[in-house]
């Protein structure tokens, strides 16, 4: 399953704009291939440790938790939308259903790298799933030092290989689909 994290209007900022094309390439090359997509959206709300810890009172509108509009022609009966108050989307309803569906590998990207994305592998990783972080489609508000000090410590984490490029996961759908018909022959 691919897990779409926090790609809303709210967290698309000069240091993360440029992965939307990136992230849209990498839905469509999944949902093209059959494969479930998830889109998890953050809503940070009143009281929230975000606010009463750091400061931090954004996305609270429906404007800035909205995902982006290059996204909306996913969203539909395919896909599946996970709401959160917490970084990582493995919320109790995702992993209801990653269970129902015995789903086991958890593809990861979208923005924050260094908090949402980061902490979504991660908590897959110690529940027992596969988690994979789409490197070139993930970013950080932070800018690229945050994008890329989440990617060493998910180096460390959860596994040097866990780390993959939207051209690798591209040829391992086309390797599947390709071993899928030679078996149908």
């Amino acid at each position: 399953m691919l897990v779409v994290v926090d790609v809303q209007c709210g967290f698309v900022t000069g240091h993360s704009e440029h992965v939307v094309p990136e992230v849209v390439r990498l839905v469509d090359v999944w949902s093209s291939a059959g494969r479930p997509v998830v889109f998890a959206r953050f809503h940070n709300v009143p009281g929230s440790p975000y606010e009463r810890i750091s400061g931090w009172t954004r996305l609270r509108t429906a404007e800035e938790q909205a995902l982006v509009e290059e996204l909306e022609p996913y969203v539909g009966s395919a896909a599946l939308v996970v709401d959160k108050t917490v970084s990582s989307a493995l919320t109790e309803d995702l992993l209801r259903v990653v269970e129902e569906r015995g789903w086991t590998d958890l593809v990861v990207c979208g923005i924050d790298t260094d908090s949402c994305v980061y902490d979504t592998a991660v908590a897959a990783y110690h529940g027992g799933l596969t988690p994979w972080i789409v490197t070139d489609a993930c970013a950080s508000t932070g800018g690229r030092e945050m994008h890329e000090a989440a990617l060493l410590l998910a180096r460390r984490n959860i596994g040097v290989g866990q780390l993959l490029t939207i051209n690798q996961v591209e040829g391992l759908l086309a390797d599947h689909a390709s071993a899928a018909e030679g078996a149908c022959a």
